[in-house]
């Protein structure tokens, strides 16, 4: 059994940084995957980021783009999610996912029933 820990959400301006935390405990990863997703009130999950284990390989949403960064420490396994230049738009729950096999294919790192365990979520709020 895998159980995720986030942390490091809180209240930030607008424009500035948070770096998020996903710790997994239960079972070494190797060959699966790490993902983040977020969700707003009242509107869907959305997916945000993803990383291979193996590789380090990264995958990104269109929003996020060029403003997070996610990386991963795999002696330590966990997974980070660097946000600069935040908006207010990005306030959400952001949640961390793992996948425990490696995916055949991109597309699935960007969805979240291809992921087998889920994180509590930490709270981003990005305020004007």
């Amino acid at each position: 059994q895998v159980q995720l820990v986030e942390s490091g959400g809180g209240l930030v301006q607008a424009g500035g940084s948070l770096r998020l935390s996903c710790a997994a405990s239960g079972r070494t990863f190797s060959s699966g995957a790490m993902g983040w997703f977020r969700q707003a009130p009242g509107k869907e999950r959305d997916f945000v980021a993803a990383i291979t284990w193996s590789g380090g390989n990264t995958y990104y949403g269109d929003s996020v783009k060029g403003r997070f960064t996610v990386s991963r420490d795999n002696a330590k396994n966990t997974v980070y999610l660097q946000m600069n230049s935040l908006k207010p738009e990005d306030t959400a729950v952001y949640y961390c996912a793992a996948r425990d096999s490696r995916p055949q294919y991109v597309v699935m790192l960007k969805r979240g029933s291809d992921y087998n365990y889920w994180g509590q979520g930490t709270q981003v709020t990005v305020s004007s």
